[in-house]
C-alpha cells in the first residue's frame, strides 16, 4: 500500500469507480448486490438483471469521480488502498426500503417520504481488511456525514447477533451503531433493531 497507513474516509464522489469495484470484489454477496438491495424498483430482481448493470448503477449513485455530484455513500482508504464502503443518504431515496422492507416501519408512525431522515443501510469492509474497525469507523463517519448534509436524524437497522451468515452482516451490528452514538428506538423483529440519532 502506498501513502500513510491511517484510515481516511471521504464521500464516495471523491472515489474512482475502480476504488468502489475493488471494495465490492468480483464474487460473493457484495459483488452480486452492488448495494442495490434497497434500491430495486417494483418488478426488478437480481435474477433478471446483470451484475454489470448493478455495478453501473452503484457508480452513478455514488457519483464516482465527480466531487460536485450527489453521492450515496462513503469510501474508506488505508493509504491509497480502498478498504470500505458505507451507504448513507436520505431514507426516502431507497425505493425498495420504503416499498418492501418492514424493519424501518413496523410499530412506528414514520413518514416514508421524509427526506430529512437519513439511513445507513450497508457497511462493508473489503476482503483482507476485515476485523480492523473499518466498518465501525464508517458508521461514525456516516452519522457526521448525514448531519453535515442537513439530515435532522439518521437511522440504522443492525442485526442483533453475530451468529449469522455473511450476507446478513451488511446492515452492521448493534455494537457498531451504539459506539457511534445511535440509540435503539424499536425492535421490530427478533434479529433486527432500529437505532437512531436525532440531531
Amino acid at each position: 500500500m502506498g501513502g500513510s497507513d491511517e484510515l481516511r474516509i471521504e464521500p464516495a464522489n471523491m472515489a474512482e469507480r475502480e476504488d468502489v469495484s475493488l471494495i465490492f470484489g468480483a464474487r460473493g454477496t457484495a459483488a452480486r448486490c452492488q448495494c442495490q438491495r434497497y434500491r430495486l424498483a417494483q418488478g426488478e430482481t437480481f435474477a433478471a438483471q446483470l451484475v454489470e448493470e448493478r455495478r453501473h448503477r452503484l457508480a452513478e449513485q455514488a457519483g464516482c469521480g465527480d466531487p460536485e455530484a450527489p453521492t450515496s455513500g462513503l469510501v474508506a482508504w488505508i493509504g491509497d488502498e480502498p478498504v470500505g464502503w458505507c451507504a448513507v443518504g436520505p431514507r426516502s431515496d431507497l425505493i425498495g426500503l420504503v416499498r418492501v422492507f418492514t424493519v424501518p416501519w413496523k410499530g412506528r408512525q414514520e413518514d416514508r417520504a421524509d427526506a430529512g431522515v437519513w439511513a445507513v443501510t450497508c457497511v462493508l469492509a473489503r476482503v483482507g481488511f476485515r476485523r480492523r474497525g473499518i466498518a465501525s469507523a464508517l458508521v461514525r463517519a456516516a452519522a457526521a456525514h448525514a448531519r453535515a448534509g442537513g439530515a435532522r436524524a439518521v437511522e440504522g437497522y443492525p442485526i442483533t447477533t453475530t451468529n449469522v451468515i455473511n450476507e446478513e452482516l451488511h446492515v452492521g451490528t448493534v455494537g457498531m451503531f451504539a459506539d457511534a452514538g445511535f440509540r435503539q428506538v424499536t425492535a421490530p423483529t427478533s434479529r433486527r433493531v432500529v437505532m437512531r440519532i436525532d440531531f
